[in-house]
């Protein structure tokens, strides 16, 4: 009887130790709300395929973090407290769960300039040297920022008690509009941490439905015979303009927005590397290897900040709201230039190039491409549109600097 006695006990004690007494608890049942979300998530990434690469590491981290009594992940380690200190790196290092290690990585800023040099290691900037009125739409696509930016202020006004956004808060979701998720997570870990995990889902899953959403502004904003207009073919772009163009672009970017000099000089790091020809190992790794390795811890430390507290709110639907708006304006901005450049240049700009403004590389330029060629089979746009295509990293990077520089 005793053996019995204590074998339930020990059960008991098991039992009570565990998750599944917080499951009945308000905190307890949020966090099995997050760990559907996740799940959701995990559905579109694989069966649908919306940005599998990073959506997948995104989601896993926010089940990581909503798991009761797992203690991965501690948000209160990165926050100001009252006495303005803040948890030093040494301490969370000694102190923090798993996912606080790795979300140190966002909290430094290291990790999207990480990616920003893989993206540089696989970027042709020959398009946009060849063309170099192709930066003027990629700069008028991030419209969509500015105007989002403003929107959010406007919202978080009309709706103080219930989203309340602030400045920090409007800039922040502002960035969705570049279609740049690497380049949105910098900006919120700086301006609003507590918002990081919505932001960044709602950057990778509009950046996955490019082809949805893009196509419908662009037929509405055009006619069917500019969509069917054929550009010339590009000059030929030399080594040395291949070369030069990095190193150019980060002194002239960095003078003028230093807060956007670690994404752009990252950038053109990889840039140059490729073009040089002669560190072709180094290239490889940042392709590949670098390149997937900061994907997924960038991926699970982002996907760990989308705790119950932060992620269930109405401030999550109302960044998905304005995340939509973002990209769809800046997509309107850069189509509606192309419109301005059709005109001067006397029909010689198909206006369907300026929707690549947004910098979805290469799956904008793609879009192009495909709207232009279901009016005319034998056209060809597409290297036209990576012209934009990459001006408009350059420009989300450079609109990024500015908020920081305005805002933080």
């Amino acid at each position: 009887m005793e053996i019995i006695n204590g074998f339930v006990e020990a059960v008991q004690g098991i039992i009570a130790k565990s998750a599944f007494p917080q499951l009945a608890t308000t905190e307890g049942l949020l966090q099995l709300v997050m760990i559907l979300i996740s799940c959701v998530l995990f559905y579109l990434a694989i069966k649908k395929g919306f940005e599998p690469l990073l959506l997948i590491p995104i989601a896993f981290g926010m089940l990581l973090t909503n798991l009761p009594m797992a203690g991965m992940y501690h948000p209160e380690f990165f926050q100001i407290q009252a006495d303005g200190s803040v948890m030093n790196a040494m301490e969370i290092m000694n102190h923090g769960g798993l996912l606080d290690i790795l979300y140190l990585g966002v909290k430094l800023g290291v990790y999207p300039p990480l990616i920003f040099l893989g993206i540089g290691a696989m970027t042709d900037f020959g398009p946009l040297i060849a063309n170099p009125k192709s930066f003027l739409l990629g700069a008028a696509a991030q419209l969509g920022i500015f105007l989002t930016f403003f929107g959010a202020l406007a919202l978080g006004a009309a709706f103080p008690e219930t989203i309340g956004f602030t400045a920090a808060d409007a800039g922040a979701i502002g960035i969705i509009g570049g279609a740049d998720g690497p380049t949105a997570i910098y900006v919120a870990k700086t301006l609003a941490p507590g918002l990081l995990g919505s932001i960044a889902v709602a950057a990778y899953s509009y950046m996955a439905l490019v082809p949805l959403i893009q196509p419908p502004i662009m037929k509405a904003l055009t006619t069917k015979k500019e969509r069917m207009i054929v550009m010339e073919q590009l000059r030929p772009v030399s080594r040395i303009e291949k070369l030069a163009f990095p190193v150019l672009t980060t002194i002239v970017v960095s003078f003028i927005v230093p807060d956007a000099a670690p994404l752009v000089g990252m950038l053109m790091l990889g840039n140059l590397m490729k073009e040089s020809g002669v560190v072709d190992r180094l290239v490889k790794t940042a392709q590949n290897e670098l390149m997937n390795i900061v994907t997924i811890f960038l991926g699970v430390s982002v996907g760990a900040t989308a705790t119950a507290a932060n992620f269930l709110s109405p401030k999550t639907l109302g960044i998905v709201v304005l995340g939509l708006i973002a990209f769809s304006f800046g997509t309107a901005g850069g189509v509606l230039f192309g419109k301005l450049m059709c005109v001067v240049t006397g029909g010689k700009v198909n206006p369907l190039i300026g929707s690549a403004g947004v910098s979805a590389v290469p799956m904008a330029a793609r879009v192009s491409q495909k709207v232009g060629q279901q009016e005319n089979p034998s056209n060809f746009l597409l290297m036209h549109a990576m012209g934009p295509n990459v001006a408009g990293v350059i420009g989300s990077a450079v609109a990024a600097g500015v908020l920081l520089a305005i805002l933080k």
